[in-house]
């Protein structure tokens, strides 16, 4: 059994890529990555030597149909699972044309060559975004309405939308997942909890957008990793399954929380503008998942944090790179 990941050398796909090589037994992964400026190959260090030939990576766009054609044409896979995306809302917000080509183009094209080279199943990796804001009770389940406030949830939108037509129109086994906010290792450093702890090991002010009561429901990436494995393998085609943490929060007890891990004073919160469009809470009903899948979270996740916490005090080696590429410090 041979799978393609796409976009693997970001945050949830190389976590996946590691959970599933470690896990189960694949006759190879292949992830191809364009290496967009969240895209690291440091995230998977390390996964070459230890598994061989059963990995392999390469650099190639998945809106390229050339690139993604002659790729599929080579190589006989039975899944692909798509993590290739642009995801960062404020980005989507400042130049949302970068997330229609990867997002919506980029997969309408992977599909396309997906069914055409008669790979079984198609996995599509989404968001709890999709579903715009909720109010103050309730959680969001696979019926719920599609309802996005920004270009980056709109773009993840619209691919959902392809994905699910070419199972009704082509028969295509076409499975979306949607999750809710993740957290762990190798996350890039512009997102809440790893920006937050980094800016507290630097004694930098903490930037919270509005009165920081937005709410979040918070997933370890390898639950995620997990349940997205469970879809592959077991999930009916034509499903969306929604993998949440059962752990909702307020963004701004998350940073107090992270303050408190790292014995730093609260004044470094540091309140700012509120973000465009910014939904007020998330939480997601995963029952069906658990149902059907026999999946469910198993990360507390204010042990998950702290772990998390400790990730990135011991890969300084890790993160800092990625600041100085990107000139934020």
């Amino acid at each position: 059994m041979r799978l393609l990941v796409t976009g693997g050398c970001g945050f949830i796909g190389s976590n996946f890529i590691r959970y599933v090589l470690q896990h189960y037994n694949p006759t190879s992964v292949s992830n191809v990555d364009v290496l967009t400026y969240a895209g690291n190959l440091a995230n998977l260090e390390g996964v070459a030597e230890q598994f061989g030939d059963r990995y392999e990576f390469f650099k190639a766009d998945i809106a390229n149909a050339d690139q993604m054609d002659t790729l599929l044409t080579e190589h006989r896979f039975y899944a692909v699972i798509n993590f290739a995306a642009e995801s960062h809302v404020d980005r989507s917000i400042n130049d949302p044309q970068n997330f229609i080509h990867t997002n919506v183009v980029g997969t309408s094209i992977l599909l396309d060559c997906a069914r055409r080279h008669g790979v079984q199943r198609f996995v599509q990796v989404s968001t709890d975004e999709v579903y715009g804001s909720l109010g103050a009770t309730g959680r969001f389940t696979e019926q719920s309405p599609l309802d996005p406030s920004s270009p980056y949830s709109a773009s993840k939108a619209g691919a959902d939308l392809l994905a699910l037509a070419c199972h009704r129109t082509f028969d295509q086994e076409v499975i979306v997942t949607r999750c809710s906010n993740n957290y762990g290792p190798y996350q890039f450093p512009e997102k809440l909890i790893p920006l937050m702890i980094i800016k507290a090991m630097r004694d930098e002010p903490l930037p919270v957008y509005g009165d920081g009561q937005n709410v979040r429901d918070w997933i370890h990436v390898e639950d995620h990793c997990a349940g997205i494995v469970a879809a592959l393998f077991e999930g009916k085609a034509g499903s969306v399954y929604n993998f949440g943490g059962n752990s909702e929060m307020v963004n701004l007890d998350v940073v107090k929380l992270i303050l408190d891990k790292l014995g730093k004073p609260h004044s470094l919160i540091s309140y700012v503008t509120d973000r465009l469009g910014h939904d007020r809470r998330y939480a997601i009903d995963s029952s069906f998942a658990e149902r059907e899948l026999k999946w469910k979270p198993l990360h507390d996740f204010r042990a998950g944090l702290e772990s998390t916490i400790d990730w990135y005090l011991a890969n300084r080696a890790w993160w800092q790179p990625l600041l100085e590429r990107a000139g934020r410090y």
